[in-house]
């Protein structure tokens, strides 16, 4: 499964990235978040954190790629699928860009897509929407 969503941040880069990176306060922007327990601090590459959301098993994350003030990719793995989840933002003329992008990977990633892919997709949307709304207030 392969999902992506770019919105648009009238907001400085900066402001877009400190939020990014403030995982343990993504509840306050989404409902799709119930709490982030950041594990390795402080967060960057190689840290990981345990995530809850509603109607999903906790996952640990880990931080795979970390570029300050431009993207963090982490992993989460669990028996038969790999979830890789990135976050981009590029500057454009009104603030940035934010691209969130979900891609699940194994044998039993098919079936993961059946099951949570419609699920996965609105948590994703929300936390795009979110960190928009919570960036431009």
């Amino acid at each position: 499964m392969h999902f992506e969503i770019s919105v648009d941040i009238d907001a400085t880069p900066e402001t877009v990235w400190n939020l990014l990176k403030d995982v343990e306060r993504w509840p306050e922007m989404t409902d799709s978040i119930d709490r982030v327990e950041v594990l390795d601090k402080p967060f960057g590459l190689s840290s990981r954190a345990r995530v809850h959301q509603p109607k999903l098993p906790a996952a640990v994350w880990t931080v795979t790629a970390f570029k300050e003030n431009e993207t963090f990719t982490w992993e989460s793995r669990s028996p038969g699928v790999t979830t890789t989840a990135a976050h981009d933002i590029v500057p454009n003329e009104k603030g940035v860009t934010a691209r969130l992008t979900l891609d699940q990977k194994g044998p039993l990633a098919p079936l993961i897509g059946l099951l949570t892919g419609r699920l996965s997709r609105r948590y994703v949307t929300m936390e795009a929407n979110g960190l928009k709304a919570k960036a431009e207030q």
